[in-house]
């Protein structure tokens, strides 16, 4: 009998059809995205001053690009992300502390985080403009 005697009677768990994503992961996926996501924002940013610095038609190109209808989505939304992996990353620094690691305490940060991101980045736009 070899080691894959009974591999069709074992369940498969977790499995995608019954696992349910917790916010600790849910966040934690969403931490790791705004990270990338941030990263190539600074590229568009280093694009901009780069052109800035080499001409007027460089520097035309990308800033239509990004004062465009989708190049300011995409600057809000990277603002979004900023703060949300800012208030994430307190929240995991409060963890390497070993506070708030409770379920309750952990739902509840993490709730908090998503919410003073969403209020930070729309005070931070109201503010600049």
């Amino acid at each position: 009998m070899g080691a894959d005697a009974n591999r069709g009677d074992r369940p498969l768990s977790p499995h995608m059809s019954i696992y349910r994503p917790q916010i600790t992961s849910v966040l934690s996926i969403l931490h790791r995205i705004t990270g990338v996501g941030m990263s190539v924002t600074a590229v568009l940013i280093v694009w901009w001053f780069i052109a800035a610095a080499t001409g007027a038609d460089q520097f035309a190109f990308i800033d239509g690009i990004l004062t465009s209808w989708f190049g300011v989505l995409i600057m809000v939304a990277s603002l979004w992300a900023f703060w949300f992996h800012f208030f994430n990353g307190i929240r995991h620094l409060r963890w390497d502390a070993g506070v708030g690691m409770g379920i309750g305490e952990t739902m509840r940060s993490g709730k908090v985080a998503v919410g003073l991101s969403i209020v930070m980045t729309l005070l931070t736009v109201i503010l600049a403009t």
